[in-house]
This record gives structure tokens, C-alpha cells and sequence, in this order.
């Protein structure tokens, strides 16, 4: 088999960018052996400053045991570049894909912005789990990477490990999607079920999610809904051919939900879950993220705890729904990996 080279420039080295380094050492040997694909990690740019071995591979194992030992990129001995940023890193060193990983930020969506439209101005294809972006500056991106003839895969963006955005556009391809419906917040998810199957306040389900490490300490973007209204304008926009934006969305989170309407619903033989919809009427689209009572047949009821799903109603293959996919930097670094060498074989 012939093996295919991709040199990569990872922007951001937090829990997500750690686990995709991680992993695609790990798993080398079998990425060659199943897919003709090496993977060369030739920069990783973070906070204060970057690595890189001129035209090398940096030694992912090293840079790992530096990093638990407490170390920072830039402090590496010999190949450590202290002040070297993400633009600066794109600039200089030729690279075939970044991996964007920095924070989420949906003030301005920077730096992952910058470092986007930097590595698109140069012709690298993007793989990003990073939604400030491309929520924000959704059409500008796209428009780029058309004129600049470069792909951008973002499933690590749109619920991690759940395979959203594989199956809306290859395994429905051919079909019109007349609705999404979606659960794509493992947090409230884990809050909505803990509330109906224990019997529990809010605020205690909350509080036992942030001893878990499920919850963040300020939970204020998973509970208030607009973790899920991120994703959904994502997966609207790229599988129905849309521009939305986050103020096209009507948003309401779980803060306000009681025992008694949990217990309301379960009367009533319904289960009470967040749930983001993209639903269409005489022609137009409407989102929405919303407390939803399902009825128990509906195929996102038995979605509980932190895993997630998502249901699309088509024209000829009916309703498709996919659920699971793991809530976690490991599960997020996995489906960077999947759209990398999706990516690559693609291109192939």
C-alpha cells in the first residue's frame, strides 16, 4: 500500500490537543497499516509559544513526558520556540493540515480565526474542534476555503465522537433532511436524567455533575442552552446549505426546570430532554433549543447520562437518528482523527 504523508501544525495543547497528539503516536503503526497514512506532527503552537524541528517531526513522545512532568511546549530543550504563536507557526513552516484546538471563544472567535483563515490563505485543508469560528464567521470561512480550493471538517465541533455531520451528508446523501432534532449537550443531558431517575433537584444534579468533572465550574454555556444552539447552527448550516447565526436561534436552557416538571411529563408518559431543532414550514427553517417533553417511542427518549443523539426525518429514508459517541477530550481528539483521514482518503 502506498503511504500517504500529511505534515500537520497543531494550534492549542489543552486536554484536546494532548489527546490527539497522543493519539495518533499511539496509533501510527495502524494508520499506515489500514490506511496508507503517515501523520507528522511538525508544530504545536499553545499559549506562550510553540515547537517545532525546522522541517522534522517533533518527537511526540518527548514533548508528552514534558508536558506531565509539568513542562510548557516552548520549554522544551533545543526545540522549544518561546513567543512563537499560532500565525507565526502557519507562516513559517510548510504544513498540508492544521488542527485547530484552541479554546472556543464566542466573543470574537479568536485565535482560532486568525489561525484558520491564515492556514486557508495558504491552501492547508482545516480539521477543527473549535466552533467560535465557524459559528461566527461561518460564510467568510467557507467562502475562503472555496476560492483557496480547501476542505474544512468540523465533526470534532459538533458533538465530539457522535457522527452528526458523517451521517446528515454521506449516509443521507441523495436525500432532502426535513428536520433535525438532537440532543448534542452531554451535560444536560446527564442534569435532566439524574433529576427523573433519582428523584433530585436541579441544583443537586448539577452539583454532582461538577464533582464528576461532567459539568464546568461555571456551567452557564451547557445549562443555558447555548452549547447545543453552537452545535446546531453548525449542523443546520453545513447540512441544509445555510448561513444562520447564533441570533437566529430561539434559546432556552434548563436552569428553570422543577421535579414537577419532570414528574409532569413522566405522567403523562414523556421524558423530559434538552433538545435543539431545525425544522422547516411553507419553505422556511427555524431553530430552536428547548426543554421538549418526548413521547417514550420518539428515538432520542432512551438517550440518558452524558451520552448524546441526533434524529433527522428525510423524504425517502424516513428517520435516521445515531446516538452515543464519548463526552470527553479523548472522544473529541477521535473525531479529529476520523475527519483527518477522512479527509485525506477523500482527497486520494
Amino acid at each position: 500500500m502506498k503511504v500517504i504523508t500529511k505534515r500537520l501544525i497543531l494550534c492549542g495543547f489543552g486536554n484536546v490537543g494532548r489527546a490527539f497528539a497522543n493519539l495518533i503516536h499511539e496509533r501510527r503503526n495502524d494508520l499506515k497499516k489500514r490506511y496508507g497514512l503517515s501523520l507528522e506532527l511538525v508544530a504545536i503552537a499553545d499559549i506562550d509559544g510553540a515547537v517545532h524541528c525546522n522541517n522534522e517531526p517533533i518527537p511526540i513522545d518527548t514533548i508528552m513526558a514534558h508536558v506531565e512532568k509539568g513542562g510548557t511546549v516552548e520549554t522544551m530543550e533545543k526545540i522549544g520556540r518561546p513567543g512563537m504563536s499560532g500565525i507565526d507557526a502557519l507562516t513559517r513552516i510548510e504544513a498540508d493540515v492544521l488542527i485547530e484546538a484552541t479554546p472556543t471563544n464566542l466573543r470574537d472567535g479568536e485565535p482560532g480565526r486568525s489561525h484558520i483563515m491564515t492556514a486557508l490563505d495558504k491552501g492547508l485543508n482545516i480539521v477543527t474542534a473549535n466552533k467560535g469560528p465557524l459559528v461566527l464567521y461561518y460564510k467568510e470561512i467557507l467562502d475562503l476555503a472555496k476560492t483557496k480550493g480547501c476542505r474544512i471538517s468540523m465533526s470534532a465541533a459538533t458533538a465530539a465522537a457522535l457522527p452528526t455531520l458523517d451521517v446528515g451528508r454521506l449516509c443521507l446523501a441523495g436525500a432532502d433532511i426535513l428536520s433535525i432534532e438532537g440532543i448534542l449537550n452531554g451535560t444536560t443531558n446527564y442534569i435532566l436524567t439524574r433529576m427523573r431517575e433519582e428523584k433530585c433537584t436541579y441544583d443537586t444534579a448539577l452539583k454532582e455533575a461538577q464533582e464528576m468533572g461532567i459539568a464546568e465550574t461555571d456551567p452557564t454555556l451547557d445549562v443555558e442552552g447555548y452549547d447545543t444552539r453552537n452545535k446546531l447552527v453548525l449542523i443546520t448550516n453545513s447540512l441544509m446549505d445555510q448561513t444562520f447565526g447564533l441570533g437566529d436561534v430561539e434559546v432556552k436552557g434548563i436552569t428553570g426546570v422543577r421535579l414537577d416538571d419532570i414528574d409532569e411529563a413522566s405522567k403523562k408518559g414523556k421524558v423530559l430532554k434538552l433538545v435543539g431543532t431545525a425544522s422547516i414550514s411553507d419553505g422556511q427553517i427555524s431553530l430552536k433549543v428547548e426543554p421538549k417533553a418526548l413521547e417514550m417511542e420518539h428515538p432520542l427518549a432512551t438517550v440518558n447520562y452524558s451520552e448524546k443523539g441526533i434524529s433527522y426525518l428525510t423524504d425517502t429514508m424516513g428517520q435516521v437518528t445515531v446516538t452515543g459517541g464519548k463526552s470527553s477530550p479523548v472522544g473529541a481528539a477521535a473525531a479529529l482523527l476520523k475527519d483527518l483521514i477522512h479527509l485525506t482518503l477523500m482527497a486520494s
